[in-house]
């Protein structure tokens, strides 16, 4: 009974509330990554699944199910109200954790359908702890650190993965190991987001309310936004393609550029990308005005892409190595990434006065990145024997940065004509 008074006393204050909220959500969804990247520390050289490279079946295996999780998650998390959402975590994870459990008991290669169902209620997590943050004074702030999580944890997951692999955990038991260590610190984080209380007036008033977005809703705001929202989409699903294969594909390409794929370095490179992301996201609330805001973040999208391209010359004329290459293109490819979680739809509702949620629109973008990824890993464009997988994420750098500078504008100047007359 005191510490539920005593929580709730400490939650009436603005500025715990924030670090309680920073903490809960930052914990929460990098314990989630615990039980789905650390398998990508492994090779999984000497096994094939009819012929089909078996780490490749297993990367295309898990993002199917991510990738379906998504399109669910359009219409389910979209429409789901701000209660119930942290038990409901606890059972997706939980699930996810019994799919690796089979995945370390099924003999190889048929145990690869487990990261399929590995994948599907892990891809609801992020909306779910999104509901507790967005429609609020500090949302970007929140959802910069929510989003640093993914990016810190992915190096960390492979760190603790790689970890295991040393000390002789086998390469299938090795994902339910690490899962199991998250396990308790998930319990404390999800407890600590429940005690999040929701948006209040003068948020409500900044930001506007947020609220369940039905069918017809979604159907009507798409439908407005067409032109500008594609564009976005189209942006959002070129970068996820280049920031999975980053992700998923890191050991070889760290082995590329003449790195040892040691658990250190996948940790160390995250962390200063880590930093620059959570320090572009959180000034972002500095700026009071929404459009103003909403234009300051595409252009700060469109600096990463920039600074993307430019790491690729600096890697080929030799005036970067290997380390300041992955961080710099990293940085540059989860700007645009990140301000699409924490700035671009947050302040399009905002400004717009929209019924809705930023959930909808995550999802769709999520939905349409993923299927784009597994459309490239299926096809085999990616991942060719002819040329280096260093080579192929190099040459993929340079166009996309290219391309999707490009879209980054015409989105932009699509918005500035749609919504002249709005000056929130």
């Amino acid at each position: 009974m005191k510490n539920s008074i005593f929580a709730g006393y400490c939650l009436n204050n603005n500025l715990f509330q924030a670090g309680w909220s920073i903490i809960a959500a930052f914990g929460t969804y990098f314990c989630m990554y615990g039980f789905r990247k650390p398998f990508t520390a492994s090779s999984y050289s000497d096994i094939y699944f009819f012929g089909f490279d078996y780490k490749t079946v297993l990367v295309v295996g898990q993002v199917l199910g991510y990738m379906l999780s998504k399109f669910i998650g359009i219409k389910f998390i979209s429409e789901m109200p701000y209660h119930g959402r942290s038990l409901l975590i606890l059972y997706l994870i939980g699930f996810s954790h019994f799919a690796l459990l089979c995945f370390a008991l099924i003999p190889a290669p048929w145990n690869c359908f487990m990261l399929f169902f590995n994948g599907i209620p892990l891809g609801m997590v992020f909306g779910l702890v999104m509901g507790f943050l967005e429609g609020r004074r500090i949302t970007e702030a929140l959802l910069g650190f929510l989003c640093a999580s993914f990016i810190l944890a992915d190096g960390f997951c492979k760190s603790v993965g790689s970890f295991l692999l040393d000390k002789g955990i086998s390469d299938h038991w090795m994902p339910f190991v690490s899962g199991t260590f998250f396990i308790i610190p998930l319990l404390v984080f999800v407890w600590m987001l429940s005690r999040i209380s929701q948006p209040k007036n003068l948020d409500v008033i900044a930001r506007s309310e947020r609220s369940p977005m039905y069918i017809e809703d979604r159907r009507r705001f798409f439908s407005k936004y067409f032109i500008g929202l594609s564009l976005i989409l189209l942006v959002y699903l070129l970068v996820t393609i280049l920031r999975s294969i980053r992700a998923d594909y890191s050991p070889e390409i760290w082995k590329g550029l003449g790195f040892d794929a040691k658990p250190e370095k996948f940790t160390i490179s995250e962390l200063w990308v880590t930093l620059g992301i959570v320090i572009s996201s959180g000034v972002m609330i500095l700026v009071k005005n929404n459009k103003i805001a909403f234009y300051l973040a595409m252009f700060v999208a469109f600096l990463g892409f920039f600074l993307a391209g430019i790491s690729v010359i600096g890697l080929m004329s030799n005036l970067l190595d290997g380390f300041w290459f992955m961080v710099l293109v990293g940085l540059g490819l989860y700007l645009p990434y990140v301000l699409v979680h924490t700035t671009i739809f947050e302040r399009l509702l905002a400004m717009t006065r929209e019924r809705g949620n930023c959930s909808y629109l995550m999802y769709l973008a999520d939905a349409i990145g993923y299927l784009g990824y597994v459309a490239v890993i299926i096809s085999g464009v990616f991942v060719s024997r002819q040329i280096s997988l260093l080579n192929q994420f190099v040459i993929l750098v340079s166009l996309i940065s290219v391309v999707s500078g490009i879209l980054i504008i015409f989105a932009s100047i699509y918005f500035a004509n749609r919504l002249r007359d709005n000056t929130n």
